[in-house]
């Protein structure tokens, strides 16, 4: 859909509070009650309605019809207004003009701020007709989830934003990063023109290598682009004036020339046309966007990936400038040496670079800062990582509750204690934590009673009250487990027939009347 800011000035502060509450109830309701909306909000019902009133009639939100209740879902134009009111806020956004561009996932857009700093501003628009596919090509949701398009697209942005975060502090040639809010980015302006749109250049295969050695950089550093063809690179242009006006010039014109000046003579570059820009990045500099799809040089499918993006270039140059080399990167010869600039896949968890490869590779790091370790280093770091997934176990059962540790004994034909076991009521496991820490406590005071008593000799002669008995032992997880067993068992049976036990008498009891049970014993009793 097209963004219309035009409303964004007229909408009042009770319809902008209704709308975020829209936004914060479609996290757990596809359709949200327009109770919950009230509640959210804090307004009274007859506010609610009308500010849903005045965002249905701007199409911000949407009704359902038919639905089971009645509820309100945010559509992508509330979705929009709310991104823009954030970078509004945030003094990152003041105008909004153009429509500048339009993919299968996004929609490119000319924004200014208050003193007339132009950037771009990059819709994400995932779920469109003409991509439907994106979970199946995208790793935005981890396996098993789905989620609604408008969080996959803020996804998206936020994935693309981390991206061109790391690759701009690494003086990658891409868009400097400006503000995110929601599925909503905010990039510097390049005065440039997309690759597709270059009939000609001057030199094809000065161009040709600066974007090979732009992917053998980025594979150096972990990443592979996914996506790099004519769409996607930005040709930006160091040359003169002179220069540019040679390129647009016909074929009449360029006769009229050839006559005045004598012969077809190049343009003369004087000292004022070599700027600092061009000097160091050459007479074309191109510039890489659109980032959601990179994946990491471990992912299963980076081989494949990285031929594909130098395939493209090869076939757009034979294409369109009728330059073909025979001088490609390799995936093969580029990932052999093991050379690497940075781990930029790590930093920004790139598709591929799982979570446990990370760990091993800042271990491996931290062993080579020590020089290699000393001998039980392997043994420490096992040690390390044991009590790193108890201390993980723990706090994902234990919800956030510390217990101390209490020495248990062991006898002979006992089972070992079970304080960490939950079974049945988790309150009950809740009190007997406490329990446990209130006799811990206790017992701390007495330890701290008796030092002070040695210092003290008077303090012998006091009064102290006894000591608690020790809890008593856990009983065994065999019995436990029998009896909760056989509770449910007479739960269910009491659930299904009644207070009447089932036994063999009631499963085989005759079926039908009395008065039919009768007449069948009467006729028996005949014959």
């Amino acid at each position: 859909m097209k963004l219309d800011p035009t409303d964004v000035r007229y909408i009042t502060i009770d319809a902008w509070r209704v709308l975020s509450a829209v936004e914060q109830g479609s996290k757990n309701h596809e359709l949200v009650p327009i109770g919950l909306i009230a509640q959210i909000s804090g307004a009274r019902s007859g506010g609610v309605m009308k500010a849903l009133g005045e965002l249905a009639k701007r199409k911000l939100v949407a009704k359902i019809q038919n639905a089971k209740y009645e509820g309100y879902r945010l559509t992508y134009g509330g979705y929009d207004f709310l991104a823009c009111r954030t970078f509004g806020k945030r003094d990152t956004v003041y105008s909004v003009g153009n429509q500048i561009g339009t993919g299968k996932e996004s929609d490119i857009y000319v924004v200014a701020t208050a003193d007339g700093t132009q950037s771009v501003m990059k819709i994400h628009r995932l779920g469109r007709v003409s991509f439907r596919a994106i979970k199946s090509k995208r790793d935005y949701l981890r396996k098993g989830q789905s989620a609604s398009w408008m969080y996959m697209s803020r996804l998206a942005a936020i994935k693309e934003y981390e991206f061109m975060k790391v690759l701009h502090a690494h003086d990658f040639p891409v868009p400097r990063p400006i503000d995110q809010s929601r599925h909503c980015l905010l990039m510097e302006l390049i005065d440039a023109f997309p690759l597709r749109q270059i009939a000609t250049v001057p030199s094809p295969g000065s161009l040709y290598s600066q974007l090979m050695d732009l992917i053998v950089r980025l594979a150096r550093s972990g990443l592979i682009h996914g996506d790099f063809n004519e769409f996607n690179i930005l040709i930006r242009d160091h040359r003169s004036e002179a220069e540019k006006d040679r390129d647009e010039e016909n074929e009449e014109d360029r006769q009229d020339r050839i006559a005045a000046e004598g012969g077809d003579f190049p343009v003369v570059v004087g000292e004022e046309d070599m700027t600092p820009e061009r000097i160091e990045k050459g007479v074309l500099e191109p510039v890489l966007i659109d980032f959601p799809q990179m994946v990491s040089t471990d992912h299963v499918d980076a081989e494949y990936y990285f031929n594909r993006d130098v395939q493209c270039i090869r076939t757009f140059f034979q294409r369109r400038f009728k330059y073909e080399s025979s001088i490609y990167p390799r995936f093969s010869s580029t990932m052999k040496d093991g050379v690497r600039e940075f781990n930029l896949d790590v930093e920004v968890h790139a598709s591929g670079f799982t979570k446990g490869e990370r760990k091993v590779l800042e271990e491996y790091m931290d062993q080579m800062d020590g020089g290699g370790g000393e001998e039980g280093s392997e043994e420490d770091s096992e040690e390390d990582e044991e009590h790193s997934d108890a201390s993980d176990e723990e706090g994902e059962d234990g919800e956030g509750e510390e217990e101390e540790e209490t020495p248990v004994v062991e006898k002979s034909g006992e089972a070992p204690s079970l304080d960490g076991l939950k079974l049945g009521n988790d309150d009950g496991a809740e009190k007997e934590g406490e329990d446990d820490n209130e006799d811990q406590h206790e017992q701390d005071q007495d330890e701290d009673e008796e030092e002070e008593e040695e210092d003290d000799p008077v303090a012998h002669r006091r009064h102290r009250p006894s000591k608690r008995a020790p809890p008593p032992t856990a009983a065994d997880v065999g019995s436990i487990v029998t009896e909760r067993l056989a509770r449910q068992k007479k739960s269910t049976e009491r659930r299904h027939h009644g207070k009447k036990p089932v036994t063999a008498n009631v499963l085989g009891k005759s079926k039908g009347s009395k008065l039919k049970s009768d007449a069948t014993r009467h006729i028996k009793d005949s014959w």
